[in-house]
């Protein structure tokens, strides 16, 4: 056997100057305020649904994240979750595992410890302020920036359900080549949706204003893996290996609301319309997280908009995918894994109910930077590592990751092409700019 390289260190705050740094140091905190802020705004309504009680919870509520937010930003050590939510257990286990990693950095801290454990774990004690903290326990404080980015939107929902809905009337006439055009289409749409992160804006304005079809051609230059050709032929292959008893099934693992969330749709609408998948499952968070990642709530919220909404082709999408939901051809659901600090390859240990239902899919296509992130374990990897290596053993299925970059972790690149944009461009691995369509095929 040989042997197995180490792992590389994960990306941190303790390197000074780095993305993580700026985010732990800056970043975070915009974040927290805004949801102190968030709070503060809605005190009148908290009073009138819930009177005086309304009122306490919100004052504790932001006692809570001011605590926290000064924790943070004085790299104070990370404490153990108090309260009693279901996966509290998991998060404080996690945190034991930190402290006795062989070559950690002594107490987990804010700034010494992995920024990916120390980000996820902010957003949990944000949900834990208001959980802990009834009769707003079930207040999503990143809901109105979700609501504003679909609403600032509407121009390229629009463009896009238009579009699809003109496809569907001749996608029975298609050949094989053409499918596999529209195909391309749509995932880079997906692709590119992604850039509309309200976490990595800080929850600033980051919504899709112009037509999302007409600039496909010149971004193509920016996917600096394109894996789109692999995608198709494993969709093809299923579906002429499909039998009476074995539906072609594809997951995907959601990242955004607001109009990434509608690429996703109008993508998996395709995938059933084209007859390359038989059904399709959706997995979003079980808490709000990340400032604008994609809950059930979000999910029905986004379907029910577009099918009251006063533009055919938009209501025409929306009325389709209630049905789709209904028939069972479409599902979702939320685990407690996706909001936990774990990397992906702790999956079939930590949630092994979770890894088995991602072992009955065709093809599992994972949307956005966190994921990513997950996927590769966050780690300071060289450019050329193969993205099976750094998988780290998670291979429940095959799987294609649609990312665009934010964040300085990227593997898979032929040799001297990261090296290469590096040098003219310094914050090409943050700027939202590249993307990759990237392909595992598993085992």
């Amino acid at each position: 056997m040989a042997a197995v390289p180490a792992l590389p260190v994960s990306l941190s705050g303790r390197f000074k100057g780095s993305f993580a740094y700026f985010t732990i140091k800056d970043r975070l905190p915009q974040i927290l305020t805004k949801v102190i802020d968030t709070l503060h705004r809605h005190k009148n309504e908290f009073f009138e649904e819930h009177g005086e009680k309304g009122v306490e919870a919100e004052k504790r509520a932001i006692s809570f994240l001011s605590k926290l937010r000064n924790e943070l930003q004085t790299d104070k050590p990370v404490t153990p979750l108090e309260d009693e939510l279901p996966d509290a257990a998991l998060w404080n286990q996690y945190l034991d595992y930190q402290r006795n990693l062989p070559n950690g950095n002594g107490e987990p801290s804010w700034f010494q410890s992995p920024w990916l454990y120390v980000e996820c774990y902010m957003y949990r004690r944000i949900h834990a302020a208001l959980a802990q903290n009834p009769p707003i326990d079930n207040f999503d404080v990143f809901k109105e920036g979700k609501a504003q980015n679909f609403f600032e939107s509407q121009e390229a929902i629009i463009a896009l359900c238009t579009y699809f809905q003109e496809l569907l009337k001749n996608i029975k006439d298609l050949d094989e080549k053409q499918l596999q055009e529209e195909l391309f289409k749509l995932l880079q749409v997906s692709l590119w949706g992604n850039k509309c992160d309200l976490s990595f804006s800080a929850g600033e304005d980051s919504s899709q204003k112009s037509s999302p079809l007409q600039s496909l051609e010149n971004m193509v230059p920016y996917i600096l893996v394109n894996d789109m050709e692999k995608v198709w032929s494993l969709l093809v292959n299923a579906k002429k290996n499909r039998t009476e008893r074995s539906n072609v099934r594809v997951d995907i693992i959601l990242d955004n609301a607001g109009f990434e969330l509608v690429s996703d749709l109008v993508l998996a609408d395709f995938l059933l319309s084209s007859k390359l998948a038989d059904e399709v499952y959706f997995h979003g968070k079980s808490i709000p997280w990340y400032v604008s990642d994609t809950t059930k709530h979000d999910f029905n919220w986004t379907i029910r908009q577009l099918g009251s909404a006063n533009h055919m082709w938009m209501s025409r999408c929306g009325v389709n995918w209630e049905g789709n939901l209904k028939k069972g051809v479409w599902v979702f659901r939320d685990h407690m894994f996706w909001t936990l600090p774990h990397d992906f390859s702790n999956m079939s240990e930590v949630a092994p109910d979770l890894y088995a239902e991602l072992q009955k899919s065709n093809l599992l296509l994972f949307k956005g930077d966190l994921n990513y992130r997950k996927l590769t374990g966050d780690r300071k990897w060289e450019y050329n590592v193969p993205f099976h290596q750094a998988l780290n053993k998670f291979h429940p299925a095959p799987l294609c990751s649609l990312r665009t970059l934010k964040c300085d972790t990227q593997v898979g690149l032929k040799p001297g092409q990261g090296e290469q944009i590096q040098a003219s461009e310094p914050e090409w691995m943050v700027s939202g700019k590249y993307g990759v369509i990237q392909f595992d095929a598993g085992l």
